[in-house]
């Protein structure tokens, strides 16, 4: 089955709870995201959930409260800048600054927290490998940007207690939403930044804000368009380093065309709102590296291996044949095919596995047919893969070789009978999810 993936689109900026509300649009439970506090060590703060209209797009919105009802407000942009700034902590990018503490609008003088108190409330949850890992990136980067500014060690670095626990939320919650959604691999599109100045709690700062502009780095920036004001926050750009491996492949299916998250303001001249697409790699089209060599020196016990090796490092097919070379020797074949971003690996692969000193290339177009892969229960209770492939005419199945024999190897069935008659049940469910989605065009997949 293809691997799912995610797309952030931050043509509108981004900020911890931007990325929030895209998740729960795009599946995450609200249950889980309500209960995130308490297991952060946190079960003062609430999370707030409700749907807001940005430019006509129905989006997501989240609010993290202190007991209180206290929030992190948007930053005080300048009038002439439009201000379109998302509603968080690093709005202000200096006003939780331990040197030079400035209240947040409307909440008054508030305790601190320190970057290293929050890391340690980090390692100390019941969270994944995955999740704790870049959280405690996420904040050692930001302490990193902050105390480069201030001339402070990162875990010295202090937010207030808003604002502090607003980021905890808006960092754990942004990446655990993606495992919460069976995802971890994560592109995104390039990031707006904005324009103009915003007032913070040490003055008039021009956008980006010091902290982001660090934080931005190494990060694909893109045209603002119409956004003013802030539009990417610290908090926002460093979710973006921790969690992208930058741009999106070169040809993907949308599996989910867009869930919205709401940003703070309302500006009304664009959507000011976060876009996360779900998504899988479209193999069946476009361009295509083929990899070919000979050699008349390998053993062949060691094909197998070879060939194992390939798809291993990404190729997308491998065929081998026997060739006659000069001298009358005896010799084989060995062609990969490969998508141009892998090309490099599989050709590596070709050269370790192989007893080859040369590798031919050649850049070609392919098309093939529409497939997708569904999972089909078998006789014992696990699950067959099978492909569907769209003909135009119809649709063709066929199960997974490697499925159907260990399938076959669990049950002491003919192998072949069992892939007919899993051949036949995928054809009969395609049908009746075709049926479905003729019956029912607006329901939801």
């Amino acid at each position: 089955m293809p691997e799912r993936f995610a797309i952030i689109d931050p043509a509108a900026g981004i900020s911890g709870d931007m990325l929030l509300g895209a998740l729960v649009a795009a599946g995450a439970p609200r249950a889980w995201l309500e209960a995130l506090p308490a297991r952060l060590g946190c079960p003062e703060v609430t999370i707030e959930l409700s749907e807001a209209d940005r430019c006509g797009i129905r989006a997501q919105r989240v609010l993290v409260r202190l007991p209180g009802g206290e929030s992190e407000s948007p930053a005080d942009a300048l009038p002439h800048a439009h201000a379109h700034s998302q509603t968080h902590l690093h709005d202000h990018p200096h006003g939780h600054s331990h040197a030079e503490p400035g209240p947040h609008a409307g909440s008054g003088h508030h305790p601190h927290r320190h970057i290293g108190d929050l890391i340690e409330l980090i390692r100390h949850a019941e969270l994944s490998p995955w999740v704790r890992e870049r959280a405690v990136r996420a904040f050692e980067l930001l302490g990193a940007a902050e105390g480069a500014i201030h001339g402070l060690p990162a875990h010295e670095v202090a937010l207030h207690e808003v604002g502090a626990l607003d980021a905890l939320v808006d960092i754990v919650g942004g990446i655990e939403g993606f495992e919460q959604l069976g995802i971890t691999r994560i592109h995104a599109r390039p990031v707006a930044l904005g324009d103009g100045w915003v007032r913070a709690a040490h003055g008039v700062m021009a956008i980006p804000a010091p902290a982001t502009a660090i934080l931005t780095e190494g990060l694909e920036i893109g045209p603002n368009g119409p956004v003013t004001g802030e539009a990417t926050t610290p908090t926002g750009a460093v979710l973006l380093r921790v969690l992208s491996e930058g741009p999106p492949p070169e040809r993907w299916r949308a599996l989910a065309g867009g869930a919205w998250g709401a940003g703070g303001r309302n500006p009304g001249a664009y959507p000011n709102a976060l876009r996360v697409i779900l998504a899988e790699a479209a193999d069946e089209a476009g361009e295509v590296v083929v990899l070919s060599t000979d050699v008349d020196d390998l053993n062949p016990e060691y094909v197998e291996p070879l060939r194992e090796s390939l798809f291993a490092a990404g190729a997308l097919d491998v065929q081998t044949w026997p060739t006659a070379g000069k001298k009358g020797r005896s010799g084989l074949r060995v062609e990969a095919l490969a998508s141009p971003s892998d090309a490099a690996a599989v050709e590596a692969a070709i050269f370790r596995n192989s007893t080859t000193t040369g590798i031919r290339r050649a850049r070609l177009e392919r098309c093939t047919l529409p497939r997708t892969i569904i999972q089909v229960p078998a006789e014992d209770g696990s699950l067959v893969r099978v492909k569907l492939v769209d003909t135009g005419a119809g649709i063709r199945a066929k199960p997974e070789y490697d499925d159907i024999i260990a399938l076959a190897g669990r049950t002491g069935r003919p192998a072949h009978l069992l892939a007919r008659e899993l051949q036949e049940r995928a054809m009969r469910s395609a049908a009746e999810e075709a049926r479905a989605a003729r019956d029912h065009p607006n329901r939801e997949s």
